[in-house]
């Protein structure tokens, strides 16, 4: 059937010697119904019902589990679920680019569960936002077993890729306009999500600067240190056409797959049984690599920690020419575990690393697991779930930022809000949620967008125009983008004592046209300035301003917050209409704004 609507396409041949050969082949000879008049022909496969509309870039793939795919347990191997996700994603990225995509990164994946022979991966791509010429796309791996019905997760990925003209020239890709809440809070967050991949490798150099230099190899009793060097592994594959895509470039996701290869060697050679891949850090394609290049893959045990282990894992190529240069392909971290018989991790041996660069590594494996608690523990839950007040130190500053901004964006985009209150230029909308009363103010104000921003994210000044500060110290300049100030705030009625914060404010500039100014709010712990006696200690979890630009001397303000239960009550009473606190103070916002803009005039002109 499908050879005959190919030949359909391409030679013409009478619609009812089609049909009546299609149902042929069906073990039917009944001549082709007539249509009823007004009926619409439907096309081949298609359902009685219409489906809903997908994102024009969204991809599913669905791969049935052969033992062909899996290792000795019967499992699905790891690197062969690379290769999938990977294609799923190109797929994805080339639809939206209506060229070739190449894979520049993938961030940090973590497995939830192992999938067996006979069940069924389901994988959906689809891009989330496309920058100049790059496109980040969001994939959900989940599987399917066929005989329970039992659907369960595996795993959520981010992968970059890059659109390429003739010769390898970069192409500018046509922007993406997000239509569903979901599709506008990924659109929204894959800018915070590209910013922290910019500055990843400078977080961990930060944390190995302000970390001691000292090696201290880990001592545990029962067990002797197996030498690094016993866990090197190094291995060669040569390109071939099936490698690779239509431009001849190896494809990411089977030089992912290969590095994953030597990588659980290297793992076993520690452990002597068979390891499990838990979480791959992510992933950076330094250059392509061609159909004929050989790759070599090395890997090495770095650390191993009670009841994981860190490999390192490389690829270089080179031609068939000996004589040039190796070119440094890729560089991967994976952790390992070993599940005894009840699926649980097994303690590992210890490792005892080489001096030198051996020694560097296995510090720098130490700092990127503390990384990956903060990564996981900050970035990857839900905003809801991370408590209030994470302490803020050195190594989880960019998670912290990001889950700052990225909270403050998702609730920007949910489309549930109601005009609850409108009072002259203020307007007033609430969001009921699960257990979170939100609300936002809105006001348009005659001035720049820019000149707003400034002004609304540097909280010294908020006593100006919020009558509920009083105070507000600058106590750590993160970055130019990010600063912990220790607010004092009024007593709220029914409360003996004044409130006090510790905040961090997290500021953003527009990342392309159509992106509002972020000045996004969050408690954090600071060890310099506990819970003090005199003040009641406040925390909140989500707020900030969001400003759009009108014009270019017009603004539209948004003050978010996610009340919580100690200023539920204030909230409420401004909603019902029982005050007009809540409208006074953004009237005194506006004011505020409209005199230093004046202020900053006179100034230019003096």
């Amino acid at each position: 059937r499908c050879l005959l609507k190919m030949v359909k396409g391409n030679i013409i041949v009478p619609e009812d010697i089609l049909n009546f050969c299609c149902n042929g082949l069906q073990g039917s000879t009944s001549p082709p119904r007539a249509r009823e008049p007004g009926e619409r022909e439907e096309a081949p496969g298609a359902m009685a019902s219409p489906s809903p509309a997908r994102n024009p870039t969204e991809v599913q793939m669905s791969q049935l589990v052969l033992p062909c795919h899996t290792n000795h347990r019967g499992e699905l191997s790891t690197g062969q679920l690379l290769k999938w996700i990977d294609t799923a994603a190109c797929l994805s990225a080339e639809r939206h680019a209506g060229c070739p995509c190449v894979t520049a990164s993938m961030d940090d994946i973590y497995f939830e569960h192992t999938i067996s022979v006979g069940q069924v991966v389901n994988i959906k791509a689809k891009v989330n936002r496309a920058f100049n010429s790059s496109m980040e796309v969001g994939i959900q791996v989940s599987y399917e077993d066929l005989c329970s019905g039992k659907h369960c997760s595996i795993c959520k990925a981010y992968a970059t890729f890059v659109a390429q003209g003739p010769l390898g020239s970069k192409v500018r890709l046509k922007p993406l306009t997000p239509q569903t809440e979901e599709e506008k809070i990924e659109y929204s967050i894959a800018a915070e999500r590209r910013r922290m991949r910019l500055v990843h490798k400078d977080t961990l150099k930060d944390l190995l600067t302000h970390s001691p230099q000292e090696t201290e190899l880990e001592t545990r009793d029962g067990s002797g240190a197996v030498p690094a060097e016993r866990t090197r592994v190094e291995s060669v594959e040569l390109v071939l056409p099936p490698h690779a895509n239509h431009q001849g470039n190896t494809f990411g996701g089977q030089i992912m797959a290969w590095m994953e290869n030597v990588a659980t060697i290297a793992a076993s050679r520690l452990c002597h049984a068979h390891p499990t891949l838990r979480a791959i850090e992510m992933f950076h394609f330094r250059g392509p690599s061609q159909v004929g290049d050989r790759l070599v893959l090395k890997a090495i045990v770095n650390n191993a920690f009670k009841n994981s282990m860190e490999v390192g894992v490389s690829a270089e190529a080179y031609g068939q020419e000996m004589s040039v240069s190796r070119r440094h392909i890729n560089s991967a971290f994976m952790t390992f575990v070993v599940l005894d018989q009840e699926g649980q991790p097994r303690t590992l041996p210890m490792v005892a690393p080489e001096p030198g660069d051996g020694e560097r590594r296995y510090r720098e494996a130490s700092a990127r697991k503390k990384i990956r608690l903060d990564r996981k523990y900050v970035v990857s839950c839900k905003h809801t779930e991370v408590p209030l007040s994470v302490p803020w130190d050195q190594s989880n500053k960019v998670y912290l930022s990001y889950n700052n901004v990225s909270a403050l964006k998702m609730l920007v985009a949910k489309a549930n809000w109601v005009l609850a209150r409108e009072k002259e230029k203020v307007r007033m909308y609430t969001l009921e949620e699960d257990r979170f009363l939100s609300f936002r103010i809105e006001i348009s104000v005659c001035i720049p967008a820019g000149r707003a921003f400034s002004l609304l994210s540097n909280l010294r000044r908020r006593h100006e125009w919020d009558s509920h500060y009083l105070s507000a110290e600058l106590v750590q300049k993160v970055d130019d983008d990010d600063m912990i100030y220790h607010v004092v705030s009024r007593r709220l009625r029914h409360e003996d004592k004044p409130q006090d914060f510790v905040i961090l404010a997290s500021r953003r500039k527009p990342c392309s046209k159509g992106d509002p100014y972020v000045v996004a709010f969050r408690s954090v712990t600071l060890p310099t300035h506990p819970a003090r006696a005199e003040y009641t200690r406040g925390e909140t979890l989500c707020s900030g301003f969001c400003i759009w630009p009108e014009s270019e001397e017009m603004s539209k303000v948004a003050y978010y917050n996610q009340a919580m239960p100690g200023y539920l009550n204030y909230v409420t009473t401004n909603v019902a209409g029982l005050s007009s606190d809540i409208c006074s103070t953004f009237e005194a916002c506006e004011k505020f704004l409209l005199k230093n803009k004046e202020d900053l005039i006179s100034r230019l002109q003096d």
